[in-house]
């Protein structure tokens, strides 16, 4: 019996540290590249990260115990993560420099943060669920999965700036791909469950013994400065960025409950509204918090669920133990330095491979939607249209008024926005498969 406490001990050492990996790939770049749009310093850079690994694992130890109680994570909103960087592109047109761009952002996290706080207590839930249904949130999936796979593949083989790959990149790539994958498909037993983090430790010795040990340029160093109140300037509020802001809030709602639902089926157990309410709690009262800190709002990682999908360990306390690794790693700053090292293209690779996991949660999410001749515009119009904006580049939206672009250039935005309108205005029932005449053959999909 010992050693059978023992060997579970261990699983959970080793799922924490695979958690570890994953919180950490989906957290550090956030506030680097916040931190150099609006230029900032190197101490405030890296005191950001050392804030933003202590709250973010916080938030996810709270959510595991007292909130969804789901093996998720909650970590820095890419919704507001693409509308920070292109308000902060599209400054100059505002007439507004860094500073005000910063003290206008704060007002911003906090005027959502206490939106979304209200309007969850009011109720608000019973609309959103209603609004996002089977159909709106397979195409959600759908399109977080083409946005994150797009962002990692192009960290996996090098992508430059000036639109080159790097060949050796790319090459270690798909050795650790592979890695991954025979793992996952061949492994017996527990192993095949640490298939990523397998590939992490697998492509780090490989990445160090070609390329030296050098990765990201992350490293944070320690600072007295770590807890400084409003480092981004007191909270201004600019209309426009207010209402933009607002739009960005409700929208990251709709994570929390994607999140929430797709995990439900994983778990084969639906949630109730008290999980939902605590979760969405939490997240933004979180994001007030971290608002007063420099940090950009929460929200709930749907794409966790890839992750799940991958791992098969659905258990909460290897998220605990994962959440509290990375709070250790932000109160020690040689612990975040060293993390830092880790090779971006390899974390991308495995990251690549766990999200395609997310891909067939969406394709489930859409099985019991009806399709044919008429009825397939329900789920390609929105799809297509969502894709077709992330494959545009930013200069293509520099006609639009400087507020509207950073959300009109967000192809997932627009998607699920589309999707929403269609679901409301347009009777899909009157299209489902009926008997066709037999001079004419069915068309399907």
């Amino acid at each position: 019996m010992l050693w059978k406490k023992y060997d579970i001990g261990i699983s959970s050492l080793l799922a924490g540290v695979q958690w570890l990996f994953f919180l950490f790939t989906n957290t550090v770049l956030v506030p680097l590249s916040v931190g150099h749009a609006l230029e900032l310093g190197s101490a405030d850079i890296a005191a950001s990260l050392q804030r933003s690994f202590i709250l973010t694992g916080l938030l996810c130890i709270v959510q595991a115990l007292w909130g969804h109680r789901y093996a998720l994570m909650d970590g820095p909103a890419g919704v507001w993560w693409g509308l920070v960087l292109g308000i902060c592109a599209s400054a100059p047109a505002m007439g507004m420099d860094t500073a005000a761009v910063a003290a206008n952002l704060t007002g911003g996290f906090l005027l959502a943060g206490v939106a979304a706080v209200l309007l969850a207590m009011l109720g608000f839930l019973k609309l959103l669920q209603r609004v996002f249904t089977p159909a709106v949130m397979g195409i959600y999936l759908l399109l977080l999965t083409f946005q994150l796979a797009n962002t990692f593949f192009k960290g996996m083989i090098g992508y430059s700036d000036g639109g080159q790959w790097d060949l050796q990149l790319t090459g270690l790539s798909l050795f650790v791909i592979a890695v991954v994958t025979i793992i996952h498909l061949k492994a017996k037993g527990k192993l095949g469950q640490f298939s990523l983090l397998a590939g992490i430790v697998v492509g780090w010795i490989a990445y160090a013994v070609l390329f030296g040990s050098g990765g990201s340029a992350a490293a944070a160093a320690g600072t007295m400065e770590m807890w400084s109140w409003m480092p981004w300037g007191l909270p201004a509020f600019e209309p426009g960025i207010m209402l933009v802001g607002l739009i960005a809030g409700l929208v990251n709602m709709t994570n929390t409950l994607t999140g929430i639902i797709a995990a439900g089926k994983l778990y084969q157990q639906e949630a109730d509204d008290k999980q939902y309410i605590r979760s969405l709690l939490f997240t933004n009262l979180f994001s007030i918090a971290g608002a007063c800190f420099g940090l950009i709002p929460f929200g709930t990682f749907a794409s966790s669920i890839g992750f799940l999908e991958n791992t098969k360990v659905l258990r909460r306390s290897a998220l605990i133990i994962g959440a509290a690794l990375l709070m250790l790693v932000g109160f020690v700053p040689p612990l975040s330095g060293w993390l830092a090292l880790m090779p971006m293209s390899v974390g991308s690779a495995v990251l690549f491979v766990a999200y395609l996991q997310m891909f067939g949660t969406a394709l489930k999410s859409l099985s019991g939607t009806s399709l044919n001749a008429k009825s397939i515009y329900r789920i390609a119009l929105p799809v297509l249209t969502g894709i077709g904006i992330m494959n545009m580049p930013a200069s293509a939206f520099a006609g639009f008024p400087p507020l509207l672009a950073p959300l009109a250039s967000n192809g997932l935005v627009v998607g699920v926005m589309v999707a929403i309108a269609m679901e409301a205005f347009v009777r899909w029932e009157n299209y489902d498969n009926k008997p066709a005449a037999a001079t004419a053959p069915k068309e399907s999909y």
